[in-house]
């Protein structure tokens, strides 16, 4: 039987050891402050990162993985049997993380298909989820790739941020830009746009609120449809308690994946105190 490899990127936010479990591969993107750089999730985790954002007085920059990173685990997993490879990956609208994938793709000594998901953190991860399901299951390559593909055009990421300084500083706001967040304590509700790029979606006066409103977003969505979804949070668990308190208190119609940190990649743009889920119908 065909061996099929998974590879995504740390962003899907997912930990090392469900990744581990699951038997996929992830190639990590860089978190630097000044000259120091830590590989996201494997020597910095969510809680030092937020730990030290707090303290650093400079703001984090981020880095891609370069395509020789991805030729390397490509290489590696062909050599363990692999005989097609399904990347997984992070907008390529926001990170050029989808760029080193597809060039290292073109010398991989095996078939790889790159998946965009137009989106990041955990609603990349339900994409990741769902390929395992397949593959796990005996589908093929094809099936693979298209059950990723699927999980990421029906999935929906909305998130409310504490502040969009971070956002705005490194320069992902996209069209949420001109947002007056710190205005009255206005908390945008964003999104993810059909390009992958974030723009907004409401604004609300408070955090309560804005949870409210996108609990209702969800449980409008649910109506025809239980959903799979998944809480995150930027070192906030009270916070992704509060999310799913109002979840329930909509009256969404959903299954709990799992509930999970935002790691210091994306933490470096959302920030502290951000939370916000991630959904698609169920299958």
């Amino acid at each position: 039987m065909p061996r099929i490899g998974i590879v995504t990127d740390s962003t899907c936010d997912l930990a090392p050891e469900w990744l581990a479990d699951n038997d996929v591969k992830m190639v990590p993107l860089k978190v630097l402050f000044g000259e120091e750089s830590h590989l996201d999730w494997i020597d910095m985790t969510p809680e030092q990162f937020y730990a030290k954002l707090k303290t650093s007085p400079m703001l984090p920059k981020t880095s891609q993985p370069s395509p020789a990173d991805f030729a390397g685990v490509y290489a590696d997993l062909a050599e363990q049997g692999c005989t097609e490879i399904v990347s997984i990956h992070l907008s390529a609208a926001l990170s050029g993380t989808f760029e080193s994938a597809t060039i290292a793709a073109a010398d991989s000594p095996v078939p790889v298909r790159i998946v965009d998901t137009k989106s990041a953190s955990q609603a990349t991860a339900l994409s990741v989820r769902a390929a395992v399901d397949v593959r796990d299951a005996g589908g093929s390559a094809e099936e693979v790739e298209a059950t990723a593909r699927e999980t990421a055009e029906s999935c929906k990421l909305y998130f409310v941020l504490d502040t969009l300084e971070y956002l705005v500083k490194g320069g992902r706001a996209g069209k949420a830009t001109g947002l007056a967040a710190s205005v009255l304590n206005i908390k945008p509700v964003l999104t993810f746009s059909d390009e992958g790029t974030v723009e907004p979606f409401k604004k609300v006066k408070g955090l309560k609120k804005a949870m409210i409103v996108l609990a209702a977003q969800v449980a409008e969505d649910s109506e025809n449809g239980t959903v799979a979804l998944t809480i995150m949070h930027g070192a906030a668990p009270h916070l992704a308690d509060g999310m799913r308190a109002s979840l329930d208190l909509a009256g969404a119609d959903y299954e709990l994946v799992s509930v999970g940190s935002v790691g210091a990649v994306i933490g470096t743009y959302a920030g502290p105190g951000a939370v916000g889920v991630a959904y698609h119908p169920v299958r």
